[in-house]
C-alpha cells in the first residue's frame, strides 16, 4: 500500500449492498434512445454500494500539488459546471478480458473540469500521474481492497472534459452511480470513472493497486513488450436493428446501430456473408464524446447473421473475435428463400 495514504477515520464506510452489485438493464438491441436514461444506466459495483451524504461528502486534493486542498460540496460547485454527452462503457469481466459484454450507454454528465480543480492546487513539474479513490471496499476475487483506486496519466487532463461529475442527464448522480460525486474520463472505460470519489493525488509514477496491475492491465502482446492499461477505448459498433432473431424476408434490409471509439469513429461497415465482403454505413458527425449513430442497407440472401465493425480517425479496426470489442454479430432467420432439394 502506499504510504502517503491517509485510511483516517473519517472515509466514508457505509455501504449497503456490500458486495459486487450488476445491474444490467438493457442489451444491445434494447438501445433505442440517442441518450440513455439515468435510470436506465447499467450498474456495475466490484465491492459494494458507499451510502453518503451530500453535507458530509469531502474530497482531498493531494499528493504533487503546490497547495493541498480539502473541498466540500459547496466549494465544489462554485466552480463552473460543464456538461458533456459521451458514451458509457464498461471494459466488462476484469477476470475474463478477451470476452465482449457489450454494456454501453450514452449519457449527458455535468459537474466541474477536473483542470480547474488543479489548476487551484498547483500541479508540481514532476506529476505524471492522477490516482483517483473510490469510498468503496471490501474484497474481490478473494483479495480484500481497502478502497478502490485507479490512474489515468495527466498528459489526459488538458481539454476540460474529465469531470468530478455530480448529475447524470440532468438528475443528481444515485447512489448506484457514484452519488454525491464521481469522476468521469470521456473516452476511457468506466472502470476509470471512479464512483464515490474522496481523493484525486497526483504521482509521479502508475499507481500499484489491484485494478491497475492484476486487474484491467492487460496482460503484455509479446514477450517484449510490457502490460497495458484499459484506459482509452477501442472502436466498437453494436446493431440496434434488426434484433436478434429477427425473420427478415430476402433482399434489402435496413441496418441500424451506434458505433464509437476514444479517438472518434471514422468508419462503419456491414456485412451479411461472415465477413467476406463489407459495405460502408452512413455514420453520424460525434456530439462531445458521444457515440455515433449509423444507417446502413444489406442485401440479404442465403446468409443467416449480420456483422458490424467500426473504425477510428486512427484507422485502428475491431479485432474480429476474442477481444472485449470483438466484431458484434446478430443471428437471423431469413424467409421467402425457395429451396431446391
Amino acid at each position: 500500500m502506499h504510504k502517503g495514504i491517509d485510511m483516517a477515520s473519517d472515509r466514508p464506510t457505509r455501504q449497503e449492498p456490500a458486495g459486487t452489485l450488476r445491474r444490467i438493464p438493457f442489451q444491445p438491441h434494447q438501445l433505442v434512445d440517442r441518450i440513455t436514461p439515468a435510470a436506465d444506466l447499467f450498474v456495475l459495483a466490484h465491492l459494494g454500494i458507499p451510502r453518503i451524504a451530500r453535507d458530509e461528502w469531502s474530497l482531498d486534493v493531494c499528493g504533487l500539488v503546490e497547495r493541498p486542498r480539502r473541498l466540500d460540496f459547496t466549494d465544489l460547485a462554485r466552480y463552473p459546471k460543464r456538461t458533456l454527452e459521451a458514451f458509457h462503457q464498461c471494459a466488462g469481466d476484469p477476470t475474463a478480458p478477451e470476452r465482449a459484454e457489450r454494456r454501453i450507454a450514452n449519457v449527458v454528465w455535468g459537474g466541474v473540469a477536473l483542470s480547474d480543480i488543479l489548476d487551484d492546487a498547483g500541479v508540481a513539474p514532476e506529476a505524471a500521474y492522477i490516482w483517483s479513490f473510490g469510498a468503496d471496499h471490501g474484497a474481490f476475487a478473494g483479495e480484500a481492497v481497502p478502497f478502490y483506486w485507479k490512474d489515468l496519466p495527466l498528459a489526459r487532463l488538458p481539454g476540460g472534459d474529465v469531470l468530478v461529475a455530480y448529475e447524470c442527464d440532468g438528475e443528481a448522480l444515485s447512489p448506484e452511480h457514484g452519488f454525491p460525486a464521481r469522476l468521469v474520463v470521456p473516452g476511457y472505460y468506466g472502470t476509470n470513472s471512479v464512483k464515490w470519489l474522496y481523493r484525486i493525488e497526483l504521482a509521479k509514477t502508475r499507481a500499484t493497486g489491484l485494478f491497475t496491475t492484476r486487474y484491467y492491465n492487460d496482460p503484455p502482446r509479446t514477450p517484449a513488450s510490457s502490460p497495458s492499461p484499459v484506459w482509452s477505448a477501442g472502436p466498437e459498433a453494436v446493431i440496434v436493428h434488426p434484433e436478434p432473431g429477427s425473420v427478415v424476408p430476402a433482399g434489402d434490409l435496413s441496418v441500424t446501430g451506434y458505433a464509437w471509439a476514444d479517438a472518434g469513429v471514422a468508419m462503419v461497415d456491414l456485412s451479411a456473408d461472415d465477413g467476406q465482403t463489407w459495405i460502408a454505413a452512413e455514420v453520424e458527425p460525434r456530439r462531445q464524446r458521444s457515440w455515433q449513430p449509423f444507417r446502413g442497407a444489406l442485401a440479404i440472401g442465403t446468409g443467416r447473421e449480420i456483422a458490424v465493425r467500426a473504425f477510428d480517425r486512427d484507422g485502428v479496426g475491431q479485432p474480429a473475435s476474442a477481444a472485449r470489442n470483438a466484431i458484434h454479430r446478430v443471428p437471423l432467420a431469413v424467409s421467402g428463400i425457395r429451396r431446391v432439394r
